[in-house]
């Protein structure tokens, strides 16, 4: 494991936040394997690399969108971050909250217009009412409709199917 600050230390941050969106391709052994060395921030084009309290990397989708270029995998010298042809970069999907505006009746589309994979979608509730949704099999959980969120609605998180199957197996 890597040097720990002594910030961290007194807090019991030795692995870095869990609720941290860590970069594509990460791997389960990422917490162990990471030297937080900061090559994958360094090489990410889209610059969405930063890094969390414990200095680990994580995604900041407030900054822009993952196009899964692979830089920040092909920079990792450790093998925390690892690209697999066969494996999904990730297990993320959009989720869009309570504070919404379409939900509580204001017309915004924002987020749909934003999405490339066209997985956000507005269902008519009538009374010029929409319903945003989000398929689940369409969105590549890229982030590219949170930061234009106006009301910072929309997270990116593991897949609920995943959760689900995670909590049964």
């Amino acid at each position: 494991m890597g040097a720990v600050s002594r910030f961290n230390f007194l807090r019991g941050r030795f692995r870095g936040d869990p609720d941290a969106v860590r970069p594509p391709w990460t791997t389960d052994g990422f917490a162990d394997s990471c030297d937080r060395c900061g090559r994958c921030e360094r090489a990410c084009p889209e610059r969405i690399i930063g890094q969390d309290r414990a200095g680990y990397p994580s995604v900041e989708f407030a900054a822009g969108a993952c196009t899964f270029c692979g830089a920040c995998a092909d920079a990792c010298p450790t093998g925390a971050l690892a690209r697999d042809g066969d494996r999904a970069p990730w297990g993320l999907k959009a989720a869009i909250g309570a504070g919404c505006l379409s939900v509580n009746g204001v017309d915004c589309r924002v987020c749909g217009d934003h999405c490339e994979a066209r997985a956000i979608r507005f269902r008519p509730l009538g009374r010029g009412r929409w319903l945003p949704e989000v398929a689940g099999a369409s969105c590549t959980g890229c982030g590219a409709c949170v930061g234009p969120c106006p009301v910072k609605a929309i997270s990116v998180q593991t897949d609920q199917d995943e959760r689900e199957v995670a909590a049964c197996g």
